[in-house]
C-alpha cells in the first residue's frame, strides 16, 4: 500500500503541509473513535479530483469501509461536499443518508488547516446508522467531543503544533475520558475513568470535582509533587503524566479545547496502567540481576585465569605449561564476552569490540621482538551471546593456532608474516576469515580426523552449536586460510 508522503506527492503538498497531516494521522483515531465513525483524509489533485491518502476505522462502532480505500482517486465533480468545505472552510453535513451497500451513511467532511491557516486536505466522516439505537450519556459526551476536536481541526488547533507525536501507549477513548469545563471541573467521567481513579484512593464521584487538586490530593505522600501533574490534571496543556497513589499507576493525557476562539475546556484519557508499570519493574530488575551475573562470571573466570596462570609458572615440563597457558587463553576470551554483557541493556553485544580485544590477546603470543599484531577488517555487527560467546572461543584458537603454527620459525620463539581477520554480514549469514602468510598446512591434512584440540574445539563450535560451516585451505600466495560462515538472524536495529 503506498504512503501518505507517497501519496503526498501526487497532490503537489508542501513538506510542511505532509507533516502536518502525519501529525493528524498519529492522532485521528481518538477522532474516529469520539464520532463512531469512519475516517478519510482526502487531498485535491491539480485537475481538481481528490485522492484518499489515509484511513481509519473507529474502535468503537460498525465501519463503512470495509475495504481500504486509500489511494483511490476521484474525477473532478465526483465529491462536491469535499469541494464545499475546501472553499467555504467549514464542517459540511449531508441532509439525508444516503445507502451504500445496503447500509445508512451518513457523511460529514471538516476541512483540515495547518498551523499557517491553509487548507490542505479535506477529512470525509462517515458513520454507519445501522444500529442505531437511543444515545447513552457516554454516546453524548463521546459525540460532544468530537464535535469540539472536528472545530479545532478547522481552525489550525488540532493537531496541537507543539505536541509531541502521539506513542502507541498513550491512552485511548475506551480506556477512559473525562470532560472537564473551563474552570477545570469534571463534568463527565466515563465508568473506566471513573475505576482508575477508584484505584488511586477516591472514594466520591468525580463529577464536580476540580480534578487538578483531586488529583494532588490523592497521591499526597510527602513527596514533592511533578510539575506537569497539576497542568495535565487542570485540562490546561497538551501534555501526558502519571500519577501514582494507592498502590496504583494511572497515565493521564490532556487535550485542551479551543473552541469559537476560546477555551472551552479539556477532555482528558485516562488509563489504568498499574499491571503494565509492574511488568516493567519486574523486566528492569531482571536485566539488572542477569548484568550483575555477567559481571560476577566474568571475575569468576579471571580468578580462575589467574590461578592457571600461576600454576603454569611452577611447572618445568614446556609441553604442560604450554598447555595451561592455552588454557589461560581460552577462559580469557570468554571472560571478555560476559565483561561486555555486564555492560549490555540487552543479551546482545557489539562483537567488534570483542574481536578486537580477542586479536590483541592473541598477539601477546607472538615474540616482542617481532611481534605480530592481527589485522581485523570488515565489521561483525551485534551479536547475541548465544552467538557472541562460541565465536570468540573459534577467534581466539584459530588466531592462536596460526601464530604458534603458521607463523612460528622452526626451532624458533620468533613469530613473523601477516595475520588478517576479515568478517562480513549479508543475507541472514556472516562470514569469517583468518589468513595468515605462513607455512601453510601439513602434508595430508585432514580436519575430520585432525588431532589438534584446538581444531577439535573449532570445528565443535562451528558446526555442532552454531550450526555453520567451516573450512580450512591453502591460500593463495602462500599460507593458511580459514573459512567460517554462520547463520545470523537480523536484530531489530538491523533491520532496514
Amino acid at each position: 500500500m503506498p504512503t501518505l508522503s507517497a501519496l503526498a506527492r501526487q497532490a503537489r503538498l508542501r513538506k510542511q503541509d505532509v507533516d502536518w497531516l502525519h501529525a493528524l494521522v498519529s492522532d485521528w483515531q481518538l477522532l474516529a473513535d469520539l464520532s463512531f465513525a469512519d475516517l478519510v483524509l482526502w487531498a485535491r489533485l491539480p485537475d481538481g479530483g481528490w485522492i484518499a491518502l489515509a484511513q481509519m476505522r473507529p474502535t468503537t462502532g460498525p465501519t463503512c469501509y470495509p475495504d481500504d480505500i486509500v489511494g483511490v482517486v476521484t474525477v473532478p465533480g465526483a465529491k462536491p461536499f469535499l469541494d464545499a468545505a475546501r472553499q467555504d472552510r467549514r464542517i459540511c453535513r449531508e441532509g439525508d443518508p444516503e445507502w451504500s451497500r445496503g447500509v445508512p451513511v451518513r457523511h460529514e467532511t471538516i476541512p483540515v488547516v495547518s498551523g499557517e491557516g491553509d487548507v490542505i486536505a479535506v477529512i470525509e466522516r462517515a458513520t454507519n446508522l445501522s444500529s442505531a439505537r437511543t444515545p447513552s450519556r457516554l454516546d453524548i459526551a463521546y459525540l460532544r467531543a468530537a464535535d469540539d476536536l472536528a472545530q479545532m481541526v478547522t481552525t489550525g488547533l488540532f493537531p496541537d503544533p507543539g505536541e509531541e507525536p502521539v506513542l502507541v501507549r498513550s491512552p485511548r477513548v475506551g480506556d477512559g475520558l473525562l470532560r472537564l469545563n473551563r474552570a477545570g471541573r469534571v463534568t463527565y467521567a466515563s465508568p473506566n475513568a471513573l475505576s482508575a481513579y477508584r484505584r488511586l484512593g477516591l472514594t466520591a464521584d468525580l463529577t464536580g470535582q476540580e480534578l487538578g487538586p483531586l488529583t494532588a490530593a490523592l497521591t499526597a505522600s510527602g513527596q514533592p509533587h511533578d510539575d506537569t501533574l497539576m497542568l495535565t490534571a487542570s485540562g490546561r496543556a497538551h501534555m501526558e503524566t502519571e500519577v501514582e497513589a494507592n498502590g496504583s499507576v494511572v497515565q493521564l493525557r490532556t487535550i485542551p479545547l479551543v473552541v469559537h476562539g476560546g477555551r472551552s475546556g479539556a477532555l482528558i484519557m485516562v488509563r489504568d496502567v498499574t499491571e503494565l508499570r509492574n511488568r516493567e519493574r519486574e523486566l528492569i530488575t531482571k536485566d539488572a540481576t542477569i548484568r550483575e551475573i555477567h559481571h560476577r562470571v566474568k571475575n569468576n573466570l579471571q580468578t580462575v585465569a589467574a590461578l592457571l596462570r600461576l600454576q603454569a609458572r611452577r611447572l618445568t615440563a614446556p609441553e604442560a605449561r604450554s598447555a595451561l597457558e592455552e588454557a589461560v587463553r581460552r577462559v580469557g576470551s570468554i571472560a571478555i564476552v560476559h565483561e561486555t554483557l555486564s555492560h549490555a541493556p540487552e543479551e546482545i553485544v557489539e562483537f567488534d569490540d570483542i574481536a578486537t580485544r580477542v586479536a590483541m590477546m592473541a598477539g601477546e603470543l607472538s615474540a616482542a621482538e617481532a611481534r605480530v599484531i592481527p589485522s581485523l577488517r570488515g565489521t561483525f555487527g551485534r551479536l547475541p551471546a548465544a552467538t557472541a560467546t562460541p565465536l570468540a572461543l573459534v577467534l581466539t584458537e584459530l588466531m592462536q593456532n596460526a601464530l604458534q603454527h603458521g607463523l612460528s620459525r622452526p626451532g624458533s620463539d620468533t613469530v613473523t608474516g601477516t595475520l588478517v581477520v576479515t568478517s562480513a554480514r549479508d543475507n541472514g549469514k556472516l562470514t569469517v576469515t583468518v589468513a595468515d602468510n605462513g607455512s601453510g598446512l601439513p602434508p595430508g591434512f585432514d580436519l575430520e580426523n585432525t588431532t589438534s584440540l584446538g581444531l577439535q574445539i573449532v570445528r565443535t563450535l562451528v558446526v555442532g552449536e552454531l550450526g555453520g560451516s567451516l573450512d580450512i585451505g591453502a591460500r593463495d600466495g602462500g599460507g593458511t586460510i580459514v573459512s567460517v560462515v554462520l547463520p545470523v538472524e537480523p536484530l531489530p536495529a538491523d533491520r532496514p
